[in-house]
């Protein structure tokens, strides 16, 4: 199998598919500490990181950051003094796209190395 963060996202449009029921269950698995949630109706990935301090915070924040520009899509972000809230849905189809659960691995993956 190949690790989510491994694959390819795809340009999403309006009107593009939302992840299917056996994708989520997919996916979900192999995203630990990420829980789906629906907020205003719209299903999302949602992960809250702890960390010592705020500069850390705030750097991991600037990583995810940088992950969202190289692939022209963003979450939500909250940073606080040790935590970090990340929130991953696709805005343009008001849910979850196949890309949102790539992005949710590469988000793990950005976290520095103890």
């Amino acid at each position: 199998m190949t690790r989510l963060s491994q694959l390819k996202c795809e340009a999403c449009r309006k009107g593009a598919p939302h992840a299917t029921e056996a994708e989520i269950a997919e996916f979900i698995p192999q995203l630990p500490g990420w829980n789906l949630i629906e907020r205003d109706g719209i299903q999302q990935l949602e992960k809250v990181y702890a960390f010592d301090d705020f500069a850390q915070a705030l750097a991991f924040t600037n990583r995810v950051g940088a992950l969202a520009e190289s692939e022209n899509h963003h979450p939500a972000i909250l940073t606080e003094w040790g935590r970090v809230t990340v929130t991953w849905w696709t805005h343009k189809i008001k849910g979850l796209h196949r890309n949102d659960f790539i992005m949710s691995a590469r988000t793990d993956e950005a976290l520095p190395l103890s």
